[in-house]
């Protein structure tokens, strides 16, 4: 068999035209500069950024902008000529109708949608006299007042999209036509969505409710919100219709440099629009405690120079710049507009009526910001080209960074929103049931109540300890960075930590094991070796404890030791009284459970006697009387009041039935005339003082 050596095929050499018409094309401005950018982008995404690292991307870019920039100024004569072969074909195209007709068809559909929109607000007169019928002094009535305002918006919506859009597709129309009209009653159908959203929210006065405050979804004066309805809808109409506009025209020739060239001048007068809007706002009324940074005038500023770099951005060319100011600028913005209207509409009525729960409110307000954020970050990784749902084929560094970053938003986010509700959840929980009592002083806890206000800080931070690790854990491996060696390496430093603080981990494992036990409570009267007080507040080391006398006490839990907690369910008091050795001891016995009774019935002390002051029996024989032993059952803590008060209604009591209560005396033994006569040491001690003066005063008479 013989062995067959190929040779190498020589290229057909092309067609003189072919090389003549490629010359041409590499001579072409536009072509070369696109060559360029994509050679530096080859050669950035192959290596070279690892010479030159933000070098090489920011002259990629400068690169980019002028070339931009030079086709812009490249296709500026062009565009008369480019204007008269749109014309040219408008003409061959609507030689039967005229350009009159198009614009007398869009005007005509507007009216019939516009008709139809007069159509249904008469059939829904009642709705809306119910609509404002609904309370606005609470949230759950502002509340479903902005529901059913944004149903019928629907409505409207709906009946103006049947009117127009609905009456033009019952015809057959040519195809350009199809496509023109289409297009401008898209831009008249967004634009009636945009004004019907911002009658929703705004209200403006000329939908004459009153008040029109309490029926809006921000906090702002009537002609704020008619300043902002009427720019909003002028800008939104003059954007869609410019924007549509431009996009039509490659329809009719225009090629991308010159309608590039066309944005940017539109692009000048919608600015001018914005700049109007801002600088001839209404003055926001200031309340009493509103803090304002900055005033309205360097507000105006600030505004005027963002919008002004948005436009040199755009009209450059710099469009990852552009939609990340843009992002920077209005997520904030809209985050803090949605966090005014959540505090405005669900803001607590006098009464406390129809009020939502605090993990509503939370809910809702961090849910919106989810959403905002959320969405704005996979507008830009759309925008940018960035897959985020995956490692793309391809995909540079400055992509995967990109990606991971986005990512990472949208976990601290996810974080963010979840300690949010388990904030709003323990907040409501320490909270409830608290009542007032008539002087405005907050209820005693009741047992499961102490008991929460004890677990529940600690477990708040716990579980942000726990959301802050994960959540940062959890980014850091988005954006590409191993978090296992992090995971081990914070294992061993725990090890370390733990055998370098003993007595802080037996500190934090004790405080467990008492909270555990439920050995105290915040609140609680506790006494603890040498240390006593109520219980103030914990943390995972230490407790606090408030002795009587006013002085703050930090107990590590590994000091506490046994720990005697004297207010927890019911104390049981014992005292004392003597009497005299010729009291009758069945009638002090009835007096004294008369009174027990008395103050068992006593609105004062009702609440706090368990059992009833009642006599033990005679405890001793003392010296000057016989004591007699009482007791009473009481809550803890109580047990001090009543005694007081039974010590001096016993002290009445006794004097009014003739029961004395025996005191220490002196006993002098006088001697004269041979009979001992006792008396008083008092009156003793007065007559030897008479003797003596007299005795002093004899001499003197003689």
């Amino acid at each position: 068999m013989g062995t067959n050596t190929a040779s190498p095929a020589v290229p057909e050499t092309p067609p003189a035209e072919k090389v003549d018409q490629l010359i041409g094309l590499l001579s072409d401005p536009v072509i070369q500069s696109w060559l360029a950018q994509r050679a530096l982008e080859n050669g950035s995404s192959a290596g070279q950024s690892a010479q030159s690292g933000g070098g090489a991307a920011l002259s990629t870019r400068l690169h980019s902008i002028k070339a931009h920039l030079q086709e812009l100024t490249e296709a500026l004569p062009t565009i008369p000529a480019q204007f008269e072969r749109a014309r040219n074909i408008l003409m061959l195209e609507f030689e039967d109708r005229g350009i009159l007709s198009i614009i007398a068809l869009v005007l005509g559909l507007t009216v019939a949608g516009l008709g139809f929109d007069r159509l249904a607000r008469m059939a829904t007169g009642g709705y809306r006299r119910w609509m404002q019928s609904l309370p606005t002094t609470n949230p759950r009535g502002r509340l479903a007042g902005l529901a059913a305002r944004f149903l019928y918006a629907m409505i409207l919506i709906a009946a103006f999209f049947a009117g127009s859009v609905g009456v033009f597709l019952i015809f057959d129309w040519p195809l350009l036509m199809r496509e023109i009209v289409l297009t401008y009653l898209s831009v008249g159908l967004i634009t009636w969505i945009v004004l019907m959203m911002s009658r929703v929210i705004l209200v403006p006065p000329m939908l004459g409710l009153h008040p029109s405050q309490e029926y809006r979804a921000l906090p702002m004066s009537d002609a704020r919100a008619g300043h902002w309805y009427l720019y909003v809808g002028i800008n939104t109409a003059f954007f869609l219709f410019t924007g549509a506009t431009i996009g039509i025209l490659k329809t009719f020739g225009f090629d991308e440099p010159g309608r590039m060239l066309i944005a940017g001048v539109v692009g000048l007068v919608q600015l001018l629009l914005l700049l109007t809007a801002v600088w001839r706002r209404p003055e926001q009324v200031k309340t009493s405690g509103s803090g304002v940074l900055l005033g309205p005038v360097a507000i105006s500023w600030l505004l005027t120079v963002f919008f002004v770099v948005l436009w040199a951005l755009r009209v450059s060319g710099a469009n990852i710049a552009f939609w990340l100011l843009l992002a920077i600028v209005a997520i904030p913005v809209i985050v803090m507009a949605a966090s005014d209207a959540v505090d405005y509409l669900f803001r607590a009525p006098e009464d406390d009526s129809a009020s939502l729960t605090p993990v509503t409110i939370a809910v809702i307000d961090r849910g919106i910001r989810c959403v905002v954020i959320i969405l704005a970050a996979y507008f830009l990784a759309n925008i940018w080209g960035v897959d985020v749902s995956g490692i793309a084929q391809g995909e540079n560094t400055q992509q995967r960074l990109l990606r991971g970053g986005l990512t990472a938003v949208v976990i601290l986010l996810a974080a963010d929103f979840g300690w949010a509700i388990i904030r709003a959840i323990i907040e409501n929980r320490l909270n409830e049931g608290r009542a007032l009592l008539p002087d405005g002083q907050p209820a005693p806890l009741t047992p499961k109540q102490s008991r929460m206000r004890t677990l529940l800080p600690i477990i708040q931070n716990v579980l942000l300890a726990v959301i802050i690790v994960m959540a940062v854990l959890m980014s850091l491996s988005a954006i590409g960075v191993e978090i296992g060696p992090l995971i081990a390496g914070a294992g061993v430093v725990g090890v370390a930590i733990g055998f370098g603080a003993q007595t802080l981990v037996k500190d934090v494992i004790s405080g467990m094991f008492y909270l555990f036990d439920d050995a105290f409570r915040v609140g609680e009267y506790v006494e603890t070796g040498t240390y006593r007080g109520t219980v103030e507040s914990f943390s995972l080391r230490s407790v606090k404890l408030r002795h009587h006398r006013g002085y703050l006490t930090t107990v590590p839990f590994g000091e506490l030791g046994a720990v005697q907690n004297m207010s927890r369910d019911w104390a049981i008091d014992k005292f004392s009284v003597t009497v005299g050795y010729d009291t009758d001891i069945d009638k002090a016995r009835k007096l004294i459970k008369k009174l027990g009774i008395e103050l068992a019935e006593d609105p004062e002390f009702a609440p706090h006697v368990i059992e009833p002051m009642k006599m033990q029996g005679v405890q001793n024989f003392g010296d000057y009387g016989i004591e007699l032993r009482m007791k009473m059952k009481t809550k803890p803590g109580e047990q001090f009041t009543i005694r007081r008060k039974a010590y001096v209604r016993l002290k009445h009591l006794f004097e009014e039935n003739g029961i004395k209560i025996p005191f220490p005396t002196v006993h002098v033994q006088g001697g004269g005339g041979g009979g001992g006569e006792e008396t008083d040491s008092t009156a003793a001690a007065q007559a030897a003082i008479a003797r003596k003066m007299a005795a002093e005063a004899a001499p003197a008479k003689g």
